[in-house]
Order: structure tokens, then C-alpha cells, then sequence
């Protein structure tokens, strides 16, 4: 313990006795009194989706009234020291932090060593031992043996012991004023980095492609440093803001690889809160340290589906002329809209995640057939899930004229030609993006308004046959 904190710890147990406390009890020793997970009473995690989790844990200690020294051990390792806050249960003015230490360095060969970088060592070669003195272990280890400079280790090295600032664990260190003098249960409450959750879908289409079966998945990974033993478990799903700061960066960096692990079924309690959604386990869940732990949240049946073939444009293509160009082998994309709604058998909210569509093939082997990322969508929202590019339905486009009728004033004529190879027919909704004020002059089929500066054709495309769609706009920029 240094000079400056020798003289701060003085200085607060004066204060302290002057107002009639009793100082710590000698039982705790020179190092205070140390709280571990084997104090824990409970212990609530809730995990946001964004590598972040707030930690509540609950312990029964029996702190000695006065001023002194309290180690509280088995945090997450990931922990941001600057979000602790302690309270008493019973008494929350019983117990103030009136300093703090998150305590990292953590206890490894490597630290050992260079603890005693300086210092006389005990080597035994074989069995015989020698005194080494250790010069260096930066990119390895330099001994200086009877006037000779030794690289590497030339033996087993004995170490006296292991110096204090050196921990097994990551440990807040506070200098804590308690008043209480009976056993009471305290909350350290945090926030930690390493610990996330996301949500993940399967969706299995029938052979209409007309309805389907949802079931989703809570995916938690823990890398922050800590286990959670039968935790309250809650996730909230938003988008909340945080501060990006370099030390939350450093002291939040990665320290472990994921490792399987997979739970029993249970169900989840939605509720609104402030912005967002939280979603409750019924019931309790271990979260290991390294693990890597799902459970189900969702299922639903029998969902109607509508598939939706798209052909889209572009805006740049009104700008310039390239009249007489056919626009070949254009992509027609395969969608999948879900209505959000309780009476198609959802209208729950639904945290962002990855949705992954499978659908059995002739022989009646699920094959998977796309995948899409969805948002966070609210109840009554509809779900857009794109499946990729149609393989027999195929799209060509030709611009018939391009014209400039006034300043600012253009004219431009397309033609969309749509080829379906396919044994039945489909329908195709053309979607053009046009830019500036316009006004369709003409069209061989029905415009609709789809959006201020986007319109669309529905064009059905018989089997083995072709559709084409023309139309012209007048465009002012």
C-alpha cells in the first residue's frame, strides 16, 4: 500500500473516530475482509444486443462498523469500474464507497516473473540448486549465475511467494464507511462489457410457399469474465445510445473464445419499457463464462406468406441517354412479407436478428433456401425477408427514347421486358425509382404510387412466356 494511500486511509479513520465510530475490527487483518461468490445470495444480469450487460449481485456479509478495506471478488472481468454502485438492502445509507480499485493484474506465469525482475532466485539444475538473479523477461528470460549471463530459463525456478498486488481474480477494492454492525445483504450493481444476445429465426415454408412455421431463438454469448449461476435473466432489445470512450474500449477488450452449451425450452415475458422491449425468462438460467447458451422465445404455426417476385430500377437511368441499349440478364428478386399481426397468428414485437427460410423438396428433405437480417420490428409492421435472385424469371430493360423538351424538362420512354421459364405463371412487381417531379404521360400498364418518387407496375407473366411493360415520363429536376 503506497504512502499517499496510507495517509488517506489515516486521515478517514480519524474522521471517523472523532464522530464516535468504532474503527475495523482486528479479525479482518491488514488486508480487510474479502466477499466472494460463495456470499452471493442472488445475482439478476440483464444483456442488452449490443455487448453489454447490467449486472445486479446480491451477497450476505458481515462488514465491521467503522472505516476500512473490503475486497469483492469474482466480478466479470470486462467490468467498467466507473458504473459500480453499492447499496445496502436493508439500510441503503449503511455502506458508502468512499474509494475504489478495480484490480486487473491479474496472477500469470508471465507477471510472476517479471515481479521479480532484480531480485535473487533459487534454480535447480537437476538437483543441485544455485542462486539466478533475474535481469530481464522482455521476449524471455536473462539470468546472471555465478558472474555469467544465462538466455532462457536453465532450470526450475522457485518463487518465494507471490507478491500482493498480483490476484487470482478480478477484484473491486473498496475503502468502505459502514454503520451497520449486524450481518446485512448488499447490491454491487455494473455494467460489463463481453456479454451480448441476439435473436435468430428459422421459418419453414410449406410447398405453396403460402404459409409457414416461425420459431426463434435467444442467443447469449458470455465473454465477460464472470459466470452468472441461476440468474434472473432479461434481454432488452433497442437501439440505446452509449458513449464510445478509449477506456471502455481498453478496458472492454475480448479475453476468451466461445464454447457450446444449449438450454431447455422456456418462455419468455415481453414487456414495453421506455423505448424499448424487455423480454423476461420465466424462470432462471446459468450463464457461464465462455458459453455460449440458446433458448427458444418463439413459435408460431401456420403463418400465411405471400412470396413477391421484384424487379427494380434505378434512378441514374433518367438521367442520360442511352437509347436503343438493351439492358440484359437483369436480376428479379425473390421476396418473403409477413404481417406482424395477431390475427396471422404473430404480432409480437420482434428484436433485429437473422432469419434463415427452409422448405422440404420432392423427397421431403428440409433444404435451406435463403436468409435475410430484419430489424427491430414492432407489432403490426410487416417483415420483408429477401431470399436472393429468381433463377427462371429474368428481366431486360431498353430505353426507347430520351428527350429534353424544355430547361429542366426531359421526357424518357422505357420498355421492360419480363421472361418467365418457369411451368406456371408469376407475377412480377416492377419497381422504378424516379427522380425529380414527375408525371407518367403513358403506360401499358396501371402506375401505381408506391412512394413520393417511386412508382410500380403489377405485371403478370404467363408460363414459358413473356410480358413487357412500357411506359413513359415526363421528368422535372
Amino acid at each position: 500500500m503506497g504512502q499517499w494511500r496510507v495517509r488517506v486511509w489515516a486521515s478517514l479513520v480519524a474522521v471517523v473516530a472523532a464522530h464516535g465510530a468504532v474503527a475495523w475490527a482486528g479479525t479482518t487483518g491488514r488486508n480487510g475482509i474479502t466477499v466472494t461468490q460463495e456470499q452471493q445470495q442472488d445475482v439478476a444480469i440483464t444483456i442488452y444486443n449490443m455487448n453489454l450487460g447490467l449486472v445486479k449481485d446480491i451477497r450476505r456479509v458481515r462488514l465491521p462498523v467503522g472505516v476500512g478495506e473490503v475486497k469483492f471478488m469474482d466480478v466479470a472481468a470486462q467490468i467498467n469500474p466507473t458504473t459500480v454502485h453499492l447499496k445496502g438492502l436493508g439500510d441503503p445509507n449503511a455502506v458508502k464507497i468512499l474509494e475504489q480499485n478495480y484490480e486487473y493484474d491479474l496472477l500469470t506465469p508471465q507477471k510472476l516473473m517479471e515481479k521479480y525482475v532484480g531480485k535473487t532466485l533459487k534454480v535447480f539444475i537437476g538437483d543441485v540448486s544455485t542462486d539466478a538473479t533475474l535481469l530481464s523477461t522482455n521476449g524471455g528470460e536473462i539470468y546472471r549465475i555465478n558472474g555469467t549471463i544465462h538466455l532462457g530459463r536453465p532450470g526450475r525456478v522457485i518463487i518465494p511467494e507471490i507478491p500482493e498486488e498480483l490476484i487470482a481474480k478480478p477484484t473491486l477494492v473498496w475503502l468502505l464507511r459502514n454503520n451497520a454492525a449486524a450481518e446485512q445483504r448488499v447490491e454491487a450493481s455494473y455494467l460489463t462489457g463481453g456479454v451480448t444476445w441476439k435473436a435468430d429465426y428459422v421459418f419453414t415454408l410449406n410447398a405453396k410457399d403460402d404459409r409457414g412455421d416461425l420459431t426463434g431463438w435467444v442467443t447469449i454469448d458470455n465473454k465477460s469474465g464472470a459466470s452468472y449461476p441461476n440468474a434472473v435473466l432479461k434481454l432488452v432489445a433497442g437501439d440505446v445510445n452509449q458513449v464510445k470512450d478509449q477506456f471502455r474500449r481498453e478496458a472492454m477488450s475480448e479475453v476468451a473464445a466461445k464454447a457450446a452449451g444449449m438450454a431447455q425450452e422456456r418462455d419468455f415475458k415481453q414487456e414495453s419499457f421506455f423505448e424499448y422491449h424487455v423480454y423476461s425468462l420465466q424462470g432462471r438460467s446459468t450463464i457461464k463464462d465462455n458459453q455460449t447458451k440458446q433458448i427458444s422465445f418463439l413459435g408460431a404455426n401456420e403463418i400465411p406468406v405471400t412470396k413477391r417476385l421484384i424487379y427494380s430500377g434505378n434512378r441514374q437511368y433518367y438521367r442520360s441517354p442511352q437509347t436503343g441499349i438493351p439492358m440484359g440478364n437483369q436480376k428479379i428478386g425473390v421476396y418473403l412479407e409477413v404481417d406482424n399481426r395477431e390475427k396471422q397468428g404473430l404480432g409480437v414485437p420482434l428484436p433485429k436478428g437473422i432469419v434463415r427460410v427452409y422448405k422440404a423438396d420432392g423427397g421431403g428433405s428440409l433444404q435451406f433456401v435463403g436468409e435475410d437480417r430484419i430489424d427491430h420490428t414492432p407489432k403490426d409492421e410487416r417483415v420483408r425477408i429477401k431470399m436472393g435472385e429468381a433463377f427462371d424469371v429474368v428481366g431486360e430493360r431498353v430505353q426507347r427514347d430520351w428527350k429534353k423538351i424544355a430547361p429542366s424538362v426531359y421526357e424518357v420512354e422505357w420498355e421492360i421486358a419480363l421472361r418467365n421459364h418457369k411451368a406456371e405463371p408469376v407475377t412480377v412487381q416492377v419497381v422504378e425509382p424516379v427522380p425529380g417531379d414527375w408525371q407518367i404521360v403513358r403506360s401499358t400498364h396501371k402506375a401505381e404510387t408506391l412512394e413520393a418518387h417511386t412508382i410500380g407496375f403489377t405485371v403478370p407473366v404467363p408460363k414459358d412466356g413473356e410480358a413487357k411493360v412500357s411506359y413513359r415520363v415526363r421528368l422535372t429536376f
